[in-house]
């Protein structure tokens, strides 16, 4: 049995990873959330559910224990979030992180989709999503970042990755593919660890994404 603990469970990205996840009955789901109702439909029956806030560290600690690997699937003040998480991982020997920023936050996009996206979004190498990142890094957690190109709904799973040292790739990417990353890493925990990874789909170099 494998405890698999979901922050922002409501997320898109996480509804995929969670409908997969679910697909083997090994894998036992806390799904961490501020509001329940957020679940996709279904989910909240297979699954504990915890309604709370990530910035609370008493509860995040609660509900870490007993856990083998976190997956966060956040937004907003992604920095604050990212400091209490190790934290918290930290406090109760959880080592294994799986944590999704942002493409663009070490100008690493090329070309005309890297002015693009840039002009789109903003600067992101000073943003909350670059200094997660650089938070996580600096722990001593078995963490992944994934660095995920414009999010599409397509019902595909293609993907490939990038590493942090190495220019983006594409433009475009299905939240399912990057779910399906989710879930791989998750059962196989030795792989990419302490790693940084773009993820894009194979073959959408551009301009911009092609939804746009």
């Amino acid at each position: 049995m494998k405890n698999i603990l979901i922050l922002g469970a409501g997320g898109q990205i996480a509804r995929h990873a969670i409908d997969l996840l679910l697909k083997d009955k090994n894998n036992n789901l806390t799904l961490f959330l501020r509001k329940a109702k957020g679940l996709a439909k279904g989910h909240g029956s297979k699954a504990r559910v915890i309604e709370e806030d990530v910035m609370d560290l008493k509860k995040l600690n609660e509900a870490l224990k007993g856990q083998d690997v976190v997956y966060a699937n956040l937004a907003g003040d992604l920095d604050k979030q990212a400091k209490n998480i190790v934290k918290a991982m930290q406090e109760s020997g959880v080592k294994r992180l799986i944590f999704i920023t942002s493409l663009g936050i070490y100008d690493e996009v090329p070309g005309a989709f890297g002015k693009w996206n840039k002009k789109e979004i903003g600067d992101m190498t000073q943003s909350p999503y670059r200094k997660a990142a650089d938070i996580i890094e600096a722990s001593d957690l078995d963490y992944t970042i994934l660095r995920p190109a414009w999010l599409s709904d397509e019902d595909e799973i293609d993907y490939e990755t990038t590493q942090k040292d190495e220019p983006f790739k594409g433009t475009e990417v299905s939240r399912k593919s990057v779910a399906a990353l989710v879930v791989k890493l998750i059962d196989n925990p030795k792989l990419e660890i302490r790693k940084n990874i773009g993820v894009n789909k194979p073959n959408t170099d551009g301009d911009k994404p092609s939804f746009y």
